[in-house]
């Protein structure tokens, strides 16, 4: 009983406390009537914005800005390497060209970017490239001028071939977008580390996509495999994610250079005189060479991000998608793009990974073990074809820090090249088998 009667206390506490706040909870509630209107536009403003501009790139994307997609059919001997694509790659950079505030805000312009994708349908593999039409003049003859024997011809979206309600009762899908957990300003391996560059014959020369074309080769009827690269060029001034900055930053810092900060004030110089500081500020003006301090490894680290950082910059995004007829699906085949970007991984530089957040599975936990498991995978999987289809960014417009990433031109032509024949056997993709040329200009013709 005496339990009873102390708990009562509190209760009876409790309530004289309600009563006494009532008042004033009463005229907080007025108040928020009366004003929060007031503060409804800071909160709704980041979503007014990503949705005006959204709006307004559809519409400067139909009226001004309209794609076309590309298939390339590489020459049957390409006796260059893969630092080739290197140099079309750094050419296709010419398409930067950031609007001013103006035509983004009002126009509805935007940084213009390409697709480098790879498509196997019924296991046969076909190189692309989703490019704005206005600038194919510009695409082309830097593809000629290293493949002068390709041949290059505008074909029908692929992505239009399926039905665009999948997942659905005939078709099924897989498929996830690639984020890089370490800092983008640690490159990924490239052709130099595949020492393509130091065999003396085609022969002997290694050559990374060949076991991604060969995984894509053994794909049957009723499945396809679409890979995606979106690059959009940058440069150090527009640059979203600060790339330059954090780079310089991270080289100096492994390089054991001391970060400068803004120039002391009077009173900080003064200040520092009294603490006898002078002397000290002395010695560390005395050159320190830290370079010699550097272990084998941590010297390799330091310049392979000064040499990225040197190199023409892409904010990219990387994503992949399985699907097939539901007879047809072989969930084996997902893995086949992930070992080939798995190639290019190492862990003291830098490595992708598929990112957790679009990948199309959802872990249970113990919290949500039964909260509409199947709605939410659907949901998922008719995102990321959707943003697929689109070619743009997972959670467009809204922006994620890990969503997209840097690469440079490099690591580009690493992840997309035409192989030779010597690597991969012609059989496996659509080349052109005879060599053309043009007439000669003073070719004499009948009038």
């Amino acid at each position: 009983m005496g339990n009873i009667h102390w708990l009562n206390e509190i209760f009876v506490m409790q309530m004289e406390m309600a009563r006494g706040l009532t008042p004033h909870l009463t005229l907080l509630f007025h108040l928020f009537l009366a004003w929060g209107w007031f503060f409804l536009p800071f909160f709704l403003w980041p979503i007014v914005k990503d949705q005006w501009l959204f709006w307004r790139n559809g519409i400067w994307d139909e009226k001004s800005n309209p794609q076309i997609l590309l298939e390339i059919r590489p020459p049957d001997e390409i006796v260059k390497p893969i630092r080739a694509m290197d140099v079309v790659i750094d050419g296709f950079w010419q398409l930067y060209g950031p609007p001013n505030w103006f035509e983004q805000w009002w126009i509805g312009q935007y940084d213009l970017s390409f697709s480098l994708e790879i498509a196997a349908i019924d296991g046969v593999p076909h190189f692309l490239i989703r490019i704005p039409a206005k600038q194919r003049s510009m695409f082309e003859s830097h593809i000629y001028s290293q493949y002068p024997d390709a041949e290059i011809r505008e074909v029908e979206d692929y992505t239009k071939n399926v039905p665009q309600n999948i997942p659905n009762e005939r078709w099924q899908m897989w498929g996830t977008d690639y984020t890089m957990p370490k800092s983008d300003c640690y490159p990924l391996k490239t052709y130099r580390d595949f020492e393509t560059e130091m065999e003396a014959t085609e022969e002997k020369k290694i050559d990374p996509i060949a076991s991604l074309i060969e995984g894509l080769s053994s794909m049957e009827e009723g499945e396809q495999m679409w890979i995606q690269i979106k690059a959009k060029p940058i440069t150090a001034d527009n640059d979203g994610s600060a790339y330059h900055e954090r780079a310089k930053k991270e080289y100096e810092k492994l390089a054991g250079r001391k970060e400068k900060g803004p120039p002391p004030t009077f009173f900080q110089e003064m200040l520092g005189v009294l603490k006898g500081e002078a002397k000290k500020e002395e010695e560390e003006k005395m050159p320190i060479f830290t370079d010699l301090m550097l272990t084998p490894g941590e010297r390799e680290v330091v310049e392979s991000i000064e040499r990225k950082r040197k190199k023409q910059s892409f904010s990219c995004h990387i994503r992949y998608i399985y699907l097939a007829k539901k007879e047809n699906l072989n969930m084996a085949r997902i893995k086949i793009p992930m070992s080939y970007f798995n190639l290019f991984n190492t862990q003291q530089l830098g490595f992708m990974i598929p990112w957790g957040k679009t990948i199309t599975k959802i872990k249970q936990n113990w919290w949500d073990f039964f909260w509409f498991l199947e709605k939410r995978l659907y949901v998922r999987k008719r995102d990321m074809f959707r943003n697929y289809v689109r070619r743009i960014p997972s959670f467009y417009p809204r922006s994620d820090k890990d969503a997209t990433f840097v690469l440079g031109s490099d690591e580009l032509a690493t992840l997309y090249h035409f192989p030779s024949r010597t690597t991969v056997p012609p059989s496996a993709i659509p080349r052109v088998e005879s060599r053309k040329k043009e007439p000669p200009h003073d070719l004499p013709v009948e009038k």
